[in-house]
């Protein structure tokens, strides 16, 4: 009688680590949701307020900026610094310009080579407010008009009160060009693009974890989907081959009911990181649910699928698994057809599998 209540108090404890786990794991995907929408509300807010600074100098020399009704819709990194750099470049005196942060290095106006050349990063001073440059040359020919640089001039890009990079000003004229009311327009445009740069960087994280299965560390279902969807119409547009493989483990509800499913998802957390070794950076490893995977091949053939099957198959099956020992799956590969909807192809690597699960299990069945 002992036996049995223990046995069944071990059962409600299991039972409520399971729940909990559940409820953890919904409760994250949550706070990441809530987090994705309220970097973009402010990144919206400070692009907002980045088009309203360069609307206002429109307005006041009454010429067209064409990018500035646009820079509020932007959420991208890179498209926020391309819009910065086309700001900066619009002030009087300014030739070429350049954007530099931790993550990110831009410039406008020069060639890479001589934006690489022109590279200055401003002091760790918080009372920094911005660095003067003159340049000078032992064979000067900057009389009159030269392709040279001239001057510059460097403000600290800040966020949060601290400074995340620089933003820089060149002109191949005069020294005097970029003081004064230069000057105080480029403090203008960098002081809005710190913040803008920062939150924009800040979304794409919070997007990118958004997009992560958090078990395993792989892309999930939804982005699963939505990367298959945008993967077909691009091989259509351009006449490109995309393949589909579609993976599940073999007898894996065994597993969770000889170990627990807690074990089990360790089991599943150490198969990704084995299929991670063995697909190309240009495959697209995906969770799509349970113990079954998705990976979309660009630029490749349902043959050259099949045998990425066959290596993540070694893969998993090179040594045991603590808990599960040695694993094995089955895999079905489809190539994309003229016209095929993202359901069509996914359903014909789907079919495969359950033929190979049909044929034996462990082994890769071409659609």
């Amino acid at each position: 009688m002992i036996v049995i209540c223990a046995l069944a108090f071990a059962a409600l404890v299991a039972g409520a680590a399971v729940i909990a786990v559940w409820r953890a794991r919904a409760t994250a995907d949550a706070r990441v949701a809530e987090a994705v929408q309220r970097v973009a509300a402010g990144m919206h807010e400070t692009m907002r307020d980045l088009a309203g600074s360069l609307e206002a100098r429109r307005e006041a020399e009454a010429e067209p900026e064409p990018f500035a009704g646009e820079l509020a819709a932007s959420l991208d990194v890179d498209e926020v610094a391309s819009r910065t750099l086309a700001a900066l470049e619009r002030v009087p005196g300014v030739e070429a310009a350049a954007l530099e942060t931790a993550a990110l290095s831009a410039s406008t106006g020069m060639q890479p080579d001589e934006a690489a050349r022109a590279r200055i990063g401003v002091p760790d001073n918080d009372n920094l407010r911005a660095v003067e440059v003159s340049y000078r040359y032992r064979l000067d020919d900057a009389e009159g008009a030269s392709p040279r640089l001239r001057a510059a001039v460097v403000v600290p890009l800040q966020a949060g009160g601290a400074t995340i990079g620089s933003l820089s000003a060149f002109t191949r004229a005069a020294a005097e060009s970029l003081t004064g009311p230069a000057l105080e327009e480029i403090e203008r445009i960098a002081a809005r693009a710190g913040p803008a740069l920062d939150n924009a960087r800040r979304y794409g994280e919070a997007r990118a974890l958004a997009d992560l299965d958090a078990l395993t560390g792989l892309h999930n279902r939804r982005y699963f989907h939505e990367t298959l969807a945008r993967e077909i119409a691009r091989a259509q547009r351009y006449a490109r081959k995309l393949a589909l493989l579609v993976i599940d483990l073999d007898d894996f509800k065994a597993v969770n009911d000889q170990v627990g499913h807690l074990s089990g998802d360790a089991v599943l957390a150490e198969v990704a990181e084995r299929m991670r070794g063995v697909v190309r950076d240009a495959d697209i490893a995906c969770r799509v649910g349970g113990d079954e995977f998705g990976i979309i091949l660009p630029e490749s053939s349902a043959e050259e699928a099949e045998l990425l099957g066959g290596r993540i198959a070694a893969a998993i099956a090179a040594r045991p698994i603590p808990g599960a020992g040695t694993l094995l799956l089955s895999a079905g590969a489809a190539e994309l057809h003229e016209g095929d909807r993202p359901s069509d192809l996914f359903e014909r690597a789907d079919d495969a599998l359950y033929r190979a699960k049909g044929l034996g299990k462990a082994r890769t069945v071409l659609a």
